[in-house]
Formats: C-alpha cells, structure tokens, sequence
C-alpha cells in the first residue's frame, strides 16, 4: 500500500534526523531552481501569480538555494496536514515505515520520499520556465513522474491510499493511473443541519492525521482505515464506496 500526500506552502527550519535521502529527481530539480535563481521577484511574481512580497521571499530561497542546510520533506513542510501528522513526534520505526510507503507530491522535487533532503522554496504549477521547455511545470513533470509511482505501487499491492489533492493529480497522468493500479480517496465530510460539505481545512488535517494513523498503526490494508478517528471524523459505512471511504463529523 502507497500513500500519496501533498506538500505544503509553508515551511520551517526544524531538526531532521540522519541520516537523509537524495530526492529521486534532485538534478531535474537542482535545474528548475538554477533558472528561478537568475529571475527578478517581478518575473517570479508574474511566474507564479503571487504577491510581490511573496516573490520576494522567493527569490530570497532560490539565491541560497544550492547552499543552504536540507531538511527531512516531511519535517519541513508546516501546513495544515503536518500539523496533524506531527512528524517530529513520530517514533524513528514509524518514520522507517512511511520512508517505504509515502510519496509527497511537489511541483520542485516531483515526488519525495520522506526522508529526502530538501531545502525552503516555493513552487507554482503555472511556472513555465526553459528547463521545463517552456510546457508549465506541473506537465513537464508528468511523462517523468508517472512511470515511477505505478511502478512503486505495483512493486507493493497495487493499491494507492489518494490523500493528494485534485491540483497533484496533474503531475501525472492521471487516468494511467487509475487504470493501472487501484487508487483508494477517503473522503471528509462535516455534517451540518443534515447536509454534507467538505471544508477544507479539516480535509487537510484529516488527510495528515490519517497519514499519522498509518504509520503508528502498521496499517498495510485499506479496509483497516475504517478504525480512523480524528477531532470527531469517523467512517460512515452508509454512504460512499469502496475507493471513495466517507469519513463524518457530524
């Protein structure tokens, strides 16, 4: 069983065990932040339809982005999914048992494993840049990433635990892979005055809750998922199917 998370906007400076991993596409990446490196926070900002002042800062990481000191992937991100994965309080057994299992989308690295040594950014998947032959990025990534993640699920059970989010989807070609493998979304819902919205903040920090669940849990069949319980989401057996569990508050 193989996990797909997305990563995050938000990082920070936090201590990585060691010893770290080499990221599977370090030079393609290594190429991409070359190039972001001779861009002016303007041309970032048009790039990647941010603020200036984000572009600022962008800028700032991709000037010292060769040298500066690599965190774990999945001690660096700070979103809402890390939050409630909570990595650094993970066991090193459990970390050992994702570093087998879980893939973290990205539009710099592609695909992490994680324990891959990385470094702050920020990445759009509307960047369109030379390296990536003028194709926006998250294209450019598709005829490279896609081989290798059916690849690594059939090597384990042909199955894929979708905790990614539709944006992700498009670093690969999507449909290969619905054909290829069986690719298992649990769903969050919160139910309120009897209807059924997904709310985006709680999907997230379910999505890394659950990723949390599995490690501690040992977790290797989906049908096990059907224990999780977090801030009051549990599994509702009455609705959904088998590749779309439904997870309530509610």
């Amino acid at each position: 069983m193989q996990i797909l998370l997305a990563n995050a906007k938000i990082m920070r400076d936090a201590a990585s065990p060691a010893p770290l991993t080499t990221p599977l596409y370090q030079s393609t990446t290594n190429a991409i932040a070359t190039e972001m490196a001779t861009m002016q926070p303007e041309e970032i900002a048009r790039q990647m339809a941010c603020s200036h002042s984000i572009a600022l800062n962008v800028w700032r990481n991709y000037q010292t982005f060769h040298d500066a000191k690599p965190l774990a992937a999945i001690m660096a991100y700070n979103g809402q999914a890390y939050k409630h994965l909570k990595a650094e309080t993970l066991q090193s057994a459990d970390i050992d048992f994702l570093a087998q299992r879980l893939w973290i989308t990205c539009f710099l690295y592609g695909l992490l494993r994680p324990l891959d040594a990385i470094v702050p950014y920020r990445m759009e998947h509307t960047a369109t840049l030379a390296t990536t032959h003028h194709k926006p990025i998250n294209q450019y990534w598709r005829d490279k990433l896609t081989d290798t993640l059916i690849a690594s699920v059939k090597a384990d059970d042909g199955i894929l635990i979708h905790l990614s989010t539709a944006e992700y989807e498009h670093l690969f070609d999507w449909k290969r892979v619905l054909q290829e493998v069986k690719v298992i979304q649990p769903l969050f819902y919160v139910r309120t005055n009897g209807r059924m919205k997904v709310q985006a903040v709680w999907a997230k920090a379910c999505r890394g809750a659950m990723v949390r669940y599995i490690a501690t849990h040992r977790i290797t069949k989906p049908e096990d998922l059907q224990a999780f319980e977090h801030e009051g989401f549990v599994y509702d057996p009455n609705i959904g199917e088998e590749c779309f569990p439904h997870f309530v508050r509610g």
